[in-house]
């Protein structure tokens, strides 16, 4: 039988599985993806969400993220504090991922799909390499690969049809997101 990471290889494309993060309610902690755990600065519950905001520790292109996990909609909305000299042309990140919410433990799964969002000027989807390899390796079974697809199509649609406005195209579903003052 061949492995995921053997199929990887004939493709020559990298292949991780898909990425699982933990945000803890009680003691204030993020398992990251990479099974690190991060203490959490903040974390508030709204009806529509969660919302986490944590400092960054040793990443060099960035220093604190807030996020937003959206279970209704299928997408995480971070905005990164870059370091000087580091910024992007970017206003937010939308992961696609299944989101899990709990009373004292949220979940989320990233489904590879990533959307880049310039306000008022576009929006790209990225890593559709990544997607696609772990769609051919099983890392993803075709309904959950559908999902994915759809959310991020939907999101798309919504921004687009708002002038890549994210608070525009939530304001629609009556979702306000709110953000640290910098």
């Amino acid at each position: 039988m061949t492995t995921q990471r053997e199929i990887a290889d004939q493709l020559g494309l990298p292949i991780h599985p898909p990425k699982v993060e933990l945000f803890d309610l009680g003691p204030r902690t993020n398992t990251d993806s990479k099974q690190h755990v991060r203490a959490v600065d903040e974390y508030r519950v709204e009806p529509f969400g969660l919302y986490m905001a944590r400092p960054l520790v040793d990443h060099p292109r960035a220093s604190y993220v807030e996020s937003w996990l959206l279970p209704s909609l299928g997408i995480r909305v971070t905005d990164w504090w870059w370091h000087p000299g580091q910024e992007r042309d970017q206003d937010f990140y939308l992961d696609i991922a299944t989101i899990e919410p709990g009373a004292a433990r949220w979940r989320s799964l990233d489904l590879y799909l990533d959307i880049v969002v310039v306000t008022g000027s576009h929006a790209d989807v990225l890593d559709i390499d990544e997607f696609l390899t772990a769609l051919r390796a099983s890392l993803l079974d075709d309904t959950t690969a559908q999902q994915a697809m759809t959310t991020t199509h939907i999101t798309l649609d919504g921004l687009a049809r708002h002038d890549y406005d994210l608070s525009g195209w939530l304001a629609e579903k009556d979702i306000e997101l709110s953000w640290r003052p910098r």
